[in-house]
């Protein structure tokens, strides 16, 4: 009995985590419309910004798109700290970040 608990704890916690890692359904064409907010700084190779400080700017293309949309969302609640950064998500919806991610996530 012990072990079959511990096999429906098991599976239900690796269910729960498997939902975490599933993409958010977004349309990379629409994306590909709302990337200018992004360009200036991540579309230059090598940039570094100095607001707040000096940093280089990471490159997004690529990420894979549930990261992509944790991250925004994360800026917009504040848990992540850019003020730039912040700004930016705070005006995105839920849509808007899952196409985003769709588009860079396909991105080179």
């Amino acid at each position: 009995m012990k072990r079959f608990a511990l096999l429906i704890a098991a599976l239900g916690w690796a269910g729960a985590n498997g939902a975490l890692a599933q993409a958010p359904q977004g349309d990379a064409k629409a994306g590909a419309q709302k990337i200018q907010m992004c360009q200036g700084c991540h579309g230059i190779e090598g940039w570094r910004t100095a607001f707040p400080e000096v940093y280089h700017v990471p490159k997004i293309a690529g990420q894979h798109s549930t990261y992509f949309v944790n991250a925004l969302k994360a800026y917009k609640s504040g848990e992540r700290k850019h003020p730039s950064m912040r700004g930016i998500a705070a005006s995105l919806s839920d849509k808007d970040m899952a196409d985003l991610a769709a588009y860079y996530a396909e991105a080179k």
